[in-house]
């Protein structure tokens, strides 16, 4: 079939075509073509399609034109649709997408997304109405419970028409299936919901089951140029690996960037503390190219950086996982993974972040000797062949290792940085999901810690025990390393001043000496520390939640006790509305 937005079987407002026109979506999508039709005609739909396939205007178009067509307008305080996505990142994306088509229609919409002021985000609800919703998963809930400054937000969505849940299996992978379950317990039941997803886990058929009435299911691919085959990448996305050591992956990495020094790209690494070392890196030795970094554990920079990333011609973001899912980013020419995904889907979802909408792009991974089995896996897990990139033949290699180490020598946040981001990558190395492929035991520490540019080794339980004869230790005062920013070494030495006067004083009590723990225990006791903390408040809602439930259904049992003594109700209906006629005895059948 022709993919011209005419060639639809329902048609569309004048309005939604010129936004459409305006925007330059003068085509469609295989996934477009069979959502937005089902969803129109009142139909509840699970969508299953590649990234980038184009699944947002999959569901922003019908949302639109159902609105459109009722009977009755919506006021300003009725919320008609939902949008719910797993992150900010991609809240603030279909936002935007979502405000070409209402600057020409009479709705309004709001995003909630968590970083930002909720005050404000009620008091914008509250003067300026929200017809149409983006949210993520935790302020949503937050708003639900909240009745500051006079929000009902319960009694705003009895007028719902559409609840569409984006990236439906990252919602769940990143538990927010509690917060969805009590989001879902406020909604009407009589809705039109779409799930939309690049794969359909176990968790999402729960919930297809559950929340959608009688769905159709649309899977899109892609073919393969072999018949037998499918592949869950774009035919546009080329896919390559590099087999290379852990002390030369850096260099590497720098040589490709100067290389593609006019180009858009994205890396990505496994943890927060990789990422802010790493990005700090590459700025040190890439002085004229642009280097972002951005990781779930930021607060309000994120969407700020975003925005400033989506606007670069040319440039580097260094990111963790929270970038991989989603969001659509203009004109990304490579995405190179320094660190593979602990999770096998997570490759394709990183890769997808470019040969969007039928762009041509290309990835490429970073492995070790030993982690080619990689290619393989991914190959037979993911459905995704990948080619060996030789980056010899492509690049000229220097080694900018030695002046990293030069600089962490005069810059104690590098210096701790790279400590901290080796640390924090051992670490997740140990847990990694393909533990038959990662395994800690083949990593080279010495190797590993001149990739990182380490001064020494860090003291941490991984690294008890072991020596290591191939790691040449810089023989220097590392107390003595002072924080390039004047601020911040001031304040450091302030701390040094008050350690000595309080250890002169506690010296001349008596006890023993309390025993200092290495960094990366601290990090793990506040992290569990921090999940107590988080199922508490969880268990906190449900009960608050249980309770109201309660409260509720001993008012309505009084209401009815009442109407039966004012003779309103029959004996009859009073049993049946309390629920009494199940106890009552069945009469025996004689033969």
């Amino acid at each position: 079939m022709e993919d011209k937005w005419e060639t639809l079987p329902v048609s569309l407002s004048k309005s939604t075509h010129k936004s459409l026109e305006k925007m330059g979506f003068d085509r469609m999508t295989p996934v477009q073509a069979a959502a937005i039709p089902l969803f129109m005609n009142n139909k509840d739909v699970a969508a299953e399609a590649v990234t980038g396939s184009g699944k947002t205007l999959a569901f922003v178009i019908p949302i639109l034109e159902i609105l459109l067509r009722q009977e009755t307008p919506l006021k300003k305080k009725e919320v008609g649709a939902i949008i719910l996505t797993p992150t900010r990142e991609l809240a603030l994306q279909i936002d935007e997408v979502l405000s070409d088509f209402t600057a020409l229609l009479p709705f309004t919409q709001q995003l909630v997304i968590g970083g930002s002021n909720l005050t404000n985000d009620i008091k914008q609800i509250q003067e300026k109405g929200a017809n149409i919703l983006v949210a993520t998963p935790g302020r949503l809930e937050d708003l639900f419970q909240r009745k500051d400054f006079g929000l009902n937000l319960p009694s705003m969505v009895r007028s719902l028409e559409v609840l569409v849940l984006d990236e439906a299996d990252r919602l769940l992978d990143m538990g927010f299936k509690t917060s969805i379950n009590m989001i879902l317990s406020y909604l009407p039941k009589q809705r039109r919901t779409g799930l939309f997803s690049a794969t359909q886990t176990d968790e999402v058929e729960a919930l297809i089951r559950a929340g959608l009435r009688n769905p159709v299911r649309i899977t899109v691919k892609e073919k393969k140029t072999s018949a037998n085959a499918v592949q869950r990448t774009p035919i546009t996305l080329k896919n390559y690996y590099l087999i290379c050591e852990s002390d030369e992956k850096f260099n590497l990495l720098v040589a490709f960037l100067r290389k593609h020094r006019d180009e858009k790209h994205m890396i990505f690494f496994s943890t927060c503390h990789c990422v802010d070392y790493f990005s700090k890196a590459l700025s040190e030795i890439l002085k004229k190219t642009t280097i972002l970094s951005l990781h779930g554990k930021m607060k309000r920079r994120r969407n700020a950086i975003f925005s400033d990333f989506r606007k670069l011609n040319s440039g580097v973001l260094v990111c963790t996982d929270v970038m991989a899912r989603g969001v659509d980013i203009p004109e990304v020419h490579w995405v190179l993974q320094y660190d593979p995904p602990s999770n096998a889907s997570a490759f394709v979802h990183r890769c997808g972040r470019t040969a969007r909408i039928g762009n041509t792009g290309n990835a490429l991974v970073f492995l070790l000797p030993t982690e080619d089995a990689y290619v393989d896996f991914i190959k037979l897990n993911q459905k995704t062949p990948l080619e060996r990139y030789h980056v010899q033949d492509e690049v000229e290699t220097t080694d900018v290792l030695p002046r990293l180490r030069k600089i962490a020598q005069k810059d104690r946040a590098l210096f701790e940085g790279g400590t901290r981001a080796f640390v924090s990558f051992v670490q997740a190395y140990s847990k990694h999901e393909c533990s038959l492929i990662f395994r800690i035991k083949d990593l080279d520490f010495a190797r590993l810690a001149r990739g990182f540019a380490l001064l020494r080794m860090p003291r941490m339980p991984e690294l008890k025990g072991k020596s290591f004869p191939d790691f040449q230790t810089i023989d220097i005062d590392y107390s003595a390393i002072p924080y390039r920013e004047k601020a911040r070494e001031k304040q450091r030495q302030t701390n040094i001043k008050r350690k000595q006067e309080g250890d002169v004083a506690s010296s001349k009590k008596k006890g023993p000496k309390k025993k200092v723990q290495p960094w990366s225990k601290k990090q793990e006791v506040k992290e569990k520390r921090q999940d107590r903390k988080q199922r508490k408040e969880n268990s906190n809602k449900k009960k608050r939640q249980l309770e109201d439930d309660d409260l509720d259904e001993l008012i309505k049992d009084a209401r009815l006790v009442k109407k039966l003594r004012a003779g309103k109700i029959t004996d009859a209906d009073f049993d049946k509305e309390m629920g009494l006629e199940d106890d009552k005895p069945e009469a025996e059948t004689l033969e």
